[in-house]
């Protein structure tokens, strides 16, 4: 897999010379999965140190990034994760469960934003100064070690969860669709860890359609979240 071009700190720099003191790198991981979680990491960058090997988490292979990730963790001065289960991507639909994950890993970094660099073009951080960067991950420095952490940790999860079901090879797929996935979905039905209002479900033998979001019903945000 190639590394490609090393993410900058154009975007950073540009910030603390205007005075932010505080600006946050952020993205995300499992929006497109069928089942586990949808994470988010939000990490705060030192400007006087560096670490090597940081790329978007795509262009690493999972060993690197497994390598790599104690260093970028002890290297960042505030890293946070926040999770929106399964269940709450039915419940609320992907873009409230996004804005969810977003809000409970800016809570968890211990520090107040000045300005938060999101990866993509859509801003799912509600009540934060944002700036938007599309292909973010691949050219700043922030949010490339945001999505560095965000995969591992999201990834460790799913491999947690491959020997409570057999078959469907989420150590290998994390619960993204591939054939195999597809494969065990029609065998065995889907598990408990399925994202349940999804297309993919009105093929699932034993479910027939998928049920509604219970946030079309006026169910409110769940308070739990999967342990990172």
């Amino acid at each position: 897999m190639a590394a490609g071009r090393a993410p900058g700190l154009f975007y950073e720099k540009q910030l603390w010379g205007s005075g932010a003191d505080v600006v946050v790198g952020m993205d995300e991981v499992g929006r497109g999965a069928w089942a586990g979680p949808l994470t988010i990491a939000a990490v705060v960058i030192p400007r006087d140190r560096r670490v090597y090997g940081i790329r978007d988490s795509k262009q690493v292979t999972e060993l690197k990034r497994e390598k790599l990730f104690d260093r970028i963790q002890g290297w960042c001065d505030s890293v946070g994760v926040g999770h929106a289960s399964h269940e709450e991507c039915d419940d609320l639909g992907m873009s409230d469960a996004q804005r969810l994950a977003g809000q409970r890993a800016i809570e968890s970094l211990g520090v107040d934003p000045h300005t938060v660099l999101i990866d993509g073009s859509w801003d799912f951080l509600d009540g934060h100064r944002t700036q938007l960067i599309v292909k973010g991950d691949a050219t700043c420095l922030s949010i490339a070690a945001a999505s560095m952490i965000a995969k591992v940790t999201r990834d460790r999860i799913m491999r947690s969860q491959a020997e409570s079901f057999p078959g469907f090879d989420f150590e290998r797929n994390k619960g993204y669709p591939c054939p195999r996935h597809k494969v065990a979905l029609m065998g065995y039905g889907a598990t408990s860890i399925h994202r349940r209002t999804w297309a993919f479900m009105d093929r699932v033998p034993w479910s027939g359609q998928r049920r509604e979001p219970a946030s079309s019903q006026g169910i409110l945000f769940r308070e739990s979240a999967p342990s990172s």
